[in-house]
């Protein structure tokens, strides 16, 4: 190769460098988003005054945008379709007032009528996951936030011997596996599920030789999370137990974010206060913290 030519190569390769850090570092900017799940959202028990009070407080915080985790309502499981029908508008008009972007994931309250044993609900339209999806849009999807990508799972599903069990189904795994291999392995990866992954509620407060059942957890979570082995998973956000934990093992946080009701709107539940978690997020590094939103229950 000529000098000349060397030359240019050499420019070309620190122009292409300088060009990829460029680009990398307006993509990778700090950013903070809230995760707030168990809503349990519903006309009684001041639970409308006290979400207003939580959105308040996010608001002030100003996160560039807002997770749920899944029981934004309480609920339409069991309910008629009126009922349920007038909680997915409250929610709807209560939630407007954040101020940012709301990426929502479905909990096990969001399905409509699978466990109402008095009236068969399942000629309606509007039966089981259909309810969610035509309110609020998908129940799994991804979307890409300053250089990570986040994947809003759906973890619920019917099960024809009770009610529900968390599970993951063999359309949304292979959905996982599409989307996965359109993700480059480097980029930081956030998971949702409303149902725990991994949790030790069990264990702690009732055994540590016990084990978790479908109710409580993703019965196939092993499985998903199989999945991402050779990517760059950093966290799974979780809901449904209304605890606050952090489980940190192979180099991903577990984190449950306890719950905007607490209780069931009946105070704090167990040492976990009523509140959201803020995450603040800088490269592929992040930290977290529990904020505790200052609602005490209304009698």
């Amino acid at each position: 190769m000529k000098p000349s030519s060397l030359l240019k190569t050499i420019v070309i390769v620190i122009i292409y460098v300088t060009s990829y850090n460029s680009a990398f570092s307006q993509s990778s900017k700090p950013f903070s988003f809230v995760f707030m799940t168990d809503i349990h959202l519903q006309p009684e028990k001041h639970a409308v005054e006290g979400f207003e009070k939580a959105i308040a407080e996010i608001n002030h915080l100003k996160p560039d945008f807002v997770i749920t985790g899944g029981d934004l309502i309480m609920d339409a499981l069991k309910q008629s379709y009126g009922r349920a029908d007038s909680l997915y508008e409250l929610y709807d008009k209560v939630s407007s007032e954040l101020n940012m972007p709301v990426h929502n994931t479905m909990g096990n309250h969001e399905i409509f009528g699978i466990c109402n044993t008095k009236t068969d609900l399942s000629q309606n339209p509007e039966y089981n996951e259909k309810m969610f999806e035509k309110r609020l849009g998908s129940s799994y999807y991804t979307f890409s936030y300053n250089g990570w990508k986040f994947f809003i799972l759906n973890s619920v599903e019917k099960d024809d011997m009770g009610c529900y069990i968390g599970w993951i189904d063999d359309q949304q795994k292979e959905w996982i596996k599409k989307e996965l291999s359109k993700t480059d392995k480097d980029t930081p990866i956030a998971i949702t599920t409303h149902i725990p992954f991994i949790t030790t509620f069990n264990q702690v407060y009732y055994g540590s030789s016990l084990g978790n059942d479908s109710s409580l957890v993703v019965a196939n979570s092993k499985d998903i999370l199989d999945l991402f082995k050779d990517h760059n998973l950093k966290l799974v956000m979780q809901g449904h137990t209304h605890i606050a934990e952090d489980v940190y093992i192979d180099g991903i946080h577990y984190i449950t974010g306890g719950a905007i009701c607490g209780a069931w709107w009946n105070g704090p539940n167990r040492n976990t206060e009523e509140g959201f978690a803020l995450f603040k997020v800088d490269g592929d590094k992040f930290n977290w913290e529990y904020v505790d939103y200052g609602w005490e229950v209304k009698k």
